[in-house]
Protein backbone atom coordinates (compact mmCIF):
# COMPACT_ATOMS: atom_id res chain seq x y z
CA UNK A 1 0.00 0.00 0.00
CA UNK A 2 2.91 2.56 0.82
CA UNK A 3 4.37 2.09 -2.64
CA UNK A 4 0.95 2.51 -4.33
CA UNK A 5 0.59 5.82 -2.46
CA UNK A 6 4.41 7.09 -3.54
CA UNK A 7 3.60 6.16 -7.06
CA UNK A 8 0.45 8.33 -7.49
CA UNK A 9 2.26 10.78 -5.94
CA UNK A 10 4.86 10.76 -8.36
CA UNK A 11 2.28 10.78 -10.68
CA UNK A 12 0.40 13.25 -9.14
CA UNK A 13 3.60 15.92 -9.18
CA UNK A 14 4.10 14.73 -12.94
CA UNK A 15 0.71 16.08 -13.89
CA UNK A 16 0.79 19.22 -12.01
CA UNK A 17 4.12 20.07 -13.46
CA UNK A 18 2.98 19.22 -17.13
CA UNK A 19 -0.29 21.47 -16.48
CA UNK A 20 1.95 24.15 -15.37
CA UNK A 21 4.07 24.34 -18.32
CA UNK A 22 0.83 23.80 -20.53
CA UNK A 23 -0.57 27.11 -18.74
CA UNK A 24 2.56 28.28 -19.26
CA UNK A 25 3.10 27.92 -23.24
CA UNK A 26 -1.06 28.97 -23.56
CA UNK A 27 -0.20 32.25 -21.96
CA UNK A 28 2.94 32.84 -24.12
CA UNK A 29 1.17 32.10 -27.16
CA UNK A 30 -1.87 34.24 -26.28
CA UNK A 31 0.74 37.60 -24.95
CA UNK A 32 2.32 37.08 -29.00
CA UNK A 33 -1.16 37.04 -30.84
CA UNK A 34 -1.88 40.62 -28.78
CA UNK A 35 1.46 41.48 -29.74
CA UNK A 36 1.40 40.53 -33.37
CA UNK A 37 -2.36 41.70 -33.63
CA UNK A 38 -1.13 45.16 -32.72
CA UNK A 39 2.22 45.37 -34.85
CA UNK A 40 -0.14 44.56 -38.06
CA UNK A 41 -3.10 47.42 -36.78
CA UNK A 42 0.16 49.66 -36.27
CA UNK A 43 0.72 48.94 -40.18
CA UNK A 44 -2.31 49.28 -41.31
CA UNK A 45 -2.33 52.57 -40.04
CA UNK A 46 0.94 53.56 -41.10
CA UNK A 47 0.33 57.01 -44.00
CA UNK A 48 3.32 57.42 -46.31
CA UNK A 49 5.00 60.97 -47.38
CA UNK A 50 4.35 61.57 -50.93
CA UNK A 51 6.61 64.22 -50.85
CA UNK A 52 9.59 62.57 -51.39
CA UNK A 53 8.78 61.06 -54.48
CA UNK A 54 11.16 61.49 -58.10
CA UNK A 55 8.92 62.95 -60.13
CA UNK A 56 7.15 66.18 -59.96
CA UNK A 57 3.50 66.71 -60.11
CA UNK A 58 2.60 68.74 -63.53
CA UNK A 59 -0.48 71.37 -63.22
CA UNK A 60 -2.31 71.96 -66.40
CA UNK A 61 -1.54 75.60 -66.79
CA UNK A 62 2.42 74.81 -67.01
CA UNK A 63 1.67 72.39 -69.52
CA UNK A 64 -0.13 74.71 -71.83
CA UNK A 65 2.73 76.83 -71.37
Amino acid sequence: MDTLKKVLKVVGVIAAIAAAVAGVYFLVKKIKAKKAAQENDELESFVTCSCLDDEPIVVEEEKAE
